[in-house]
């Protein structure tokens, strides 16, 4: 897989190259296969009062509250969320996720840079969102709220409001992000179909042993293969992603090829989002998918497989 990605990056060099693309020098040297939808906090910085960058502060409402960089709007997880379900934690509809963001004054023409405090999964969520309705301007902030606060970032209190805005969602891509149940049924049953399966979520979660809010059972989707999501960033130091040398040595085991078909799914899709982006953006895989229903919708239904350590049911 190592000579594979490596060819992704010089590839992925060689364009801009050949395009005259000079990118804005960032203080941090890759080898990811992209870092377009990946922003420093020195860059963010730099181009901090530009009136067309909207800063979202990915955290709950009394995180946001405590300190946030300043002019960050807030969004939440129970803000892009669709509730009709009987499980927690479906994505939002169209509609809904273009009117609050007209609501809360980001339009079209805006660069978003999405942070956390979590090493970014909270954060993926919504780049996965937005990035599979063809919205291609958004960023997220390597490192989150500490990468800022460890550049000297300051932390802000003050209300902060921008005045409503239209903002629309272009048409679902053709090669979406996400894939549903009766999509990954129909990739499960399909035996001339090779595909892989991540699950993304701790080792308790994987082995039945930990049963979170708003899982019917414990288990995995038959056939996932354990790699928490985690293992991907710096989580005791930096919060950033780790390099491409690093990731290669998580996922080596896989032996995935570029092409290859790959799901992901967590609890909600939000730890499953940051796997995807990972996969998708920094290491060039092209066909990775994340499961939006992913562990409490699978659970739900008792006619669907899984599996359990040392039970299989």
């Amino acid at each position: 897989m190592s000579s594979k990605i490596s060819i992704s990056a010089l590839l992925y060099i060689l364009f801009l190259s050949c395009n005259g693309i000079k990118e804005k020098p960032i203080p941090v040297v890759s080898n990811y296969a992209s870092t377009e939808n990946l922003i420093e906090a020195e860059e963010l910085l730099s181009i901090f009062k530009d009136e067309n960058i909207k800063i979202v502060d990915f955290r709950n409402p009394e995180s946001y509250n405590n300190g946030r960089i300043h002019r960050s709007l807030n969004i939440w997880r129970t803000d892009i969320s669709d509730n009709s379900y009987p499980y927690p934690g479906m994505r939002s509809d169209k509609e809904n996720i273009e009117l609050l963001f007209g609501k809360i004054g980001i339009s079209n023409e805006d660069l978003i840079v999405v942070y956390d405090d979590k090493g970014s999964a909270d954060a993926s969520r919504l780049w996965c969102l937005l990035k599979n309705y063809d919205f291609e301007s958004i960023k997220i902030l390597n490192g989150g709220l500490k990468s800022w606060e460890s550049i000297g970032g300051k932390l802000s209190i003050e209300t902060f409001a921008y005045p409503p805005s239209h903002f629309y969602l272009p048409k679902e891509r053709s090669e979406k992000l996400w894939i549903n149940k009766n999509e990954l049924i129909g990739l499960i049953k399909d035996e001339k179909k090779n595909i892989i399966i991540i699950d993304s979520r701790s080792y308790e979660e994987y082995s039945g042993n930990q049963i979170k809010k708003g899982a019917s059972k414990g288990g995995r989707i038959p056939k996932s293969i354990h790699i928490d999501w985690a293992e991907a960033v710096d989580m005791n130091g930096s919060k950033k992603f780790r390099s491409i040398e690093e990731l290669q040595k998580i996922y080596k085991d896989l032996e995935m090829n570029a092409k290859d078909t790959v799901i992901v799914y967590c609890h909600t899709g939000y730890r499953s989002s940051l796997t995807t982006f990972v996969l998708r953006e920094l290491m060039g895989f092209e066909n990775v998918w994340n499961y939006d229903g992913s562990w409490v919708e699978w659970s739900y239904f008792d006619e669907l497989p899984y599996e359990k350590d040392s039970i299989i049911l």
